[in-house]
């Protein structure tokens, strides 16, 4: 077929929306590329091109192949098709094809396809070569985490050579991200994204253990006669003597560094090595998907000071243009804000198991609402942000975020069937009858180095609402009485190495 180089921009054009339909799939290494011989007719889920809601200079033409229809073609830098309503299925991973031809070897570009807008958030990105012809069909595959659900849909063309580039068929889209088995949204994906290799340690997938099964799905109950008898001698303590010079604040501080990357969540996914989102490891180097209290008591090599912290600490890992950016620092403060309730604070259970955050939050924030990334240093709100305005680009590479965790526990279990039922947040008035014991509320400042860039932030969760942060519990029990004794409940400052500061 006869391709015309000189062409006509077409006006943006209404036509009826599509819905796709989802077909269950594996995760498809990226890039993967089959011939038009392995596919001669378009797949029963695909969305053809041709039947775009809204569109800028682009147009259609019959494809030359059998049971190929009409395709998209004269598509130059920066036009875009609209496809309404996309049903993308589950929260997770979505791997995406696109079944394209191109006849310029001198005319690279690539292929975005956006949530909402022409510069939202990307779901997948084709760099696009010469195939050989302009009906010379390839396919592209592309796996990225998803919102889920129905979305609209912007495939953008972008090329720094001027001319139309690259003819487009069909898409599909085939979601791999559901919980499974009845499991509740407590925002964690099923299937891995792109990850780093993992360097994770031993761990004892015993499916019993005196601090509660691992088992997702359940309420785990504490050992009441240990946290008796944690709580008889944490009481029993003679406090240490306050510094004169030493300042009154009620908190201890664990200091982190980065420990391991791994797609592993032995909280949500126990036992299921690879099946969660990337995780950014802190603290306990023994972590993977079959850590239990005992593997991390078992384990003590830890990133964290003071000495006696043992826990394991994650969060989803944080990627720059495709590439994995890990915490340089990570400070986890143990403190308690229940004003004039501080003395009654108590020490943190062992075994205990803390989900703050929902991965399948995927919605645009107001960056002046909180709860976002942020620049250290910098003229305060005239930071320059990215282009869907969800993240902050920084003047250093000191990347921030901050969240605070609940400060109540219901005093009988460990952990709940959404790993969060178990906890509450205080108040003014104090912890709620349902959650009467008061624990040392945890507040996450992590810190990332890079400044960040306009257009090529994500999660492995997807968007900066997903943020989340676990803990698995695992202290010392004396030191974590002491610390909780004299620097939470006594307000006596405590430095990262657990001693009075002076």
């Amino acid at each position: 077929m006869k391709r015309f180089v000189r062409r006509h921009r077409s006006k943006v054009l209404l036509v009826g929306g599509v819905v796709a339909a989802i077909a269950a799939a594996g995760t498809i290494s990226a890039f993967t590329l089959a011939n038009a011989a392995e596919q001669p007719a378009i797949p029963a889920n695909a969305i053809r091109a041709s039947s775009f809601t809204e569109q800028s200079g682009v147009q259609t033409e019959g494809t030359a192949d059998a049971g190929g229809g009409k395709n998209v073609g004269w598509i130059t830098p920066g036009d875009w098709m609209k496809f309404s309503q996309v049903d993308l299925g589950a929260f997770g991973n979505l791997t995406t094809s696109i079944r394209v031809a191109a006849a310029y070897k001198d005319r690279p570009g690539v292929v975005e396809v956006h949530l909402a807008s022409q510069t939202g958030p990307i779901v997948a990105r084709f760099p696009i070569t010469a195939t050989g012809g302009w009906q010379s069909w390839k396919t592209l595959t592309d796996t990225q985490p998803s919102p889920g659900g129905k979305q609209d849909i912007y495939v953008v063309a972008k090329s720094d050579q001027g001319g139309d580039f690259v003819n487009i068929n069909w898409l599909t889209f085939s979601a791999s991200g559901s919980t499974g088995s009845g499991e509740p949204s407590h925002g964690h994906s099923a299937t891995a994204g792109p990850a780093p290799s993992a360097t994770a340690g031993p761990g004892s997938p015993s499916p019993t253990m005196s601090m509660g099964p691992p088992t997702p799905g359940q309420w785990v109950d504490v050992d009441q006669a240990k946290w008796n008898a944690q709580l008889a001698a944490y009481k029993a303590q003679t406090p240490a003597q306050k510094p004169a010079t030493g300042r009154s604040i009620s908190e201890f501080q664990a200091s982190c560094k980065f420990s391991h990357a791994a797609n592993d969540d032995p909280i949500v996914f126990f036992g299921q090595s690879g099946r969660s989102h990337n995780h950014s490891f802190l603290g306990n180097k023994s972590t993977n998907a079959n850590t239990t209290f005992e593997s991390l008591m078992a384990n003590k090599a830890t990133t964290c000071t003071p000495e006696g912290d043992f826990s394991s600490y994650w969060m989803p890992t944080l990627f720059e243009n495709n590439q994995p950016v890990y915490p340089k620092q990570v400070t986890v403060y143990y403190g308690s804000e229940q004003a004039g309730r501080q003395k009654d604070v108590n020490p943190m259970p062992n075994g205990l198991r803390i989900l703050f955050g929902d991965a399948s939050k995927q919605v645009m924030q107001n960056p002046n609402a909180g709860g976002n990334f942020w620049c250290p240093v910098g003229p305060g709100t005239g930071l320059e942000r990215s282009d869907d305005n969800q993240w902050p680009v920084c003047q250093t590479p000191d990347y921030h975020f901050t969240t605070k965790l609940p400060d109540c526990w219901d005093g009988k279990h460990l952990d709940s069937p959404n790993h969060k039922d178990h906890l509450a947040n205080g108040g003014g008035n104090g912890c709620p009858a349902t959650h009467p014991v008061q624990i040392p509320r945890i507040t996450f400042e992590v810190s990332y180095p890079t400044k960040g860039t306009k257009n090529a932030m994500r999660l492995a969760s997807g968007l900066p609402s997903s943020m989340h942060f676990d803990i698995f519990v695992a202290w010392d029990e004396a030191k974590m009485n002491w610390l909780t004794l004299n620097c939470a409940a006594l307000m006596h400052a405590c430095n990262d190495k657990g001693q009075l500061e002076v």
